[in-house]
């Protein structure tokens, strides 16, 4: 994205910001949408966001049969919007390369994507979108990884490692698994980028970490 005087516009407390990120490094490559709302939301924009956050997490924690097609668990990312008739009209992840294409082919949750494999990344990015008012999404990186089953099944391990806005969440939609997800996902991040901000003497961003981690 290149701003530029004509399209550029100043940001209000007022509204939804969704920002779309990443890099590319000798390691590895980032692709990670966030969305925040630094005033007060309206009832509507706190169930959208719930709800997408919601099916982002369901997809991440689900756990499936080996030589199984994204296209068939996708809906997981999408069936807490179903359930109140809301929807969004992109897919629900990409595969992400390995200092490659950002999109990269053939990994996904298309129809025509291969079957997931032990090792592949993909994003998991369900979103929901009013026209003219506000839009959301939740994207994250996620390597598939077997998960520890008797027989052998595959689930997802979420590794980019970045707080959700607390300030979007309508806790009283989540399950007591979506909950205890959450609060996972925020203890790995305190345990692997804290230390790292404190190294680098971050002590504002880490106290931004800290609260925003909280159970």
């Amino acid at each position: 994205h290149s701003p530029s005087n004509r399209s550029s516009r100043t940001l209000s407390v007022r509204e939804m910001y969704l920002f779309d990120t990443g890099g590319q490094y000798l390691d590895g490559t980032t692709d990670i949408t966030r969305t925040v709302h630094w005033g007060e939301p309206t009832a509507l924009q706190k169930e959208a966001y719930t709800r997408v956050l919601m099916g982002n997490i369901d997809l991440s924690r689900l756990i499936f049969p080996s030589n199984t097609a994204g296209g068939t668990v996708e809906s997981f990312a999408r069936r807490a919007l179903w359930d109140v008739g809301l929807n969004y009209g992109h897919g629900t992840g990409h595969g992400i390369g390995n200092f490659l294409s950002v999109h990269e082919w053939p990994t996904g949750f298309q129809a025509n994507n291969v079957l997931l494999e032990a090792g592949m990344f993909t994003s998991i990015e369900p979103g929901y979108y009013q026209d003219g008012e506000f839009g959301i999404r939740i994207e994250d990186v996620a390597l598939v990884v077997e998960a520890q089953t008797e027989k052998p099944f595959l689930t997802f391990e979420v590794v980019s490692l970045v707080p959700y806005d607390r300030n979007l969440i309508n806790l009283s939609l989540l399950s007591p698994e979506q909950i205890w997800y959450l609060n996972s996902y925020y203890e790995r991040i305190r345990a692997h980028v804290g230390p790292e901000l404190q190294r680098q003497r971050l002590y504002e961003e880490y106290a931004w970490l800290q609260k925003s981690t909280e159970p």
